[in-house]
């Protein structure tokens, strides 16, 4: 089975474009996004996070797999997405409104959902559909249970601020990983001048 899941994204990759790339353009906005996002999420600060330190978790972000170069084209697009669409959908619960500044908030998901909007062009290409295999197989779905992770925490501990200021300081550091993944996929693309 895993064969011809390997075969199918071989030809997945093939299929689209020279040089078995996707066709997908992230433009400088995209990448300017990203990076307003970290600096308002920076903004968002309530807390001291020394003042929580009792609340610490560690979330298990997969990092290594975000950041080492091992996915292909076509895996790190439906692993961008899927972080984007879960920050996306974490910074939209209904008690992250009574956690955050609600200015810096509204920004912050204006400027995830342009993010996903730029990149749903070049998913759309790679997996045809939303809940298509590749949205099941190993490195989105481990983003998913990443996010699922977060929001068991929020939970158990009633969404105070202390949890919120954890989690705000760990999408800060899923928030940098992305953008290096955004980086990658320039390069990927063969914008060999991306910043």
């Amino acid at each position: 089975m895993a064969f011809v899941l390997s075969l199918l994204m071989a030809l997945v990759l093939v299929s689209y474009g020279p040089g078995g790339s996707l066709g997908c353009d992230l433009s400088q906005n995209h990448m300017l996004d990203g990076r307003e996002n970290l600096r308002l999420l920076g903004q968002m600060r309530r807390l001291s996070p020394r003042f929580c330190l009792q609340d610490r978790k560690d979330f298990a972000f997969p990092q290594e797999m975000v950041e080492g170069g091992q996915l292909q084209e076509a895996q790190a697009i439906s692993v961008l997405h899927e972080m984007l669409q879960q920050s996306f959908n974490l910074f939209h619960t209904e008690r992250s409104s009574a956690a955050w500044n609600t200015t810096l908030l509204e920004q912050l998901r204006t400027g995830l959902h342009q993010q996903l909007e730029d990149l749903d062009a070049c998913l759309g290409p790679v997996t045809g559909e939303k809940d298509s295999d590749l949205g099941r197989m190993g490195p989105t779905l481990t983003v998913k249970k990443y996010f699922q992770g977060i929001h068991v925490f929020l939970k158990e501990k009633e969404y105070s601020d202390c949890a919120w200021e954890i989690v705000r300081v760990e999408m800060m550091r899923s928030f940098s990983s992305s953008t290096t993944l955004q980086k990658r996929l320039r390069m990927m693309d063969g914008d060999l001048n991306s910043p």
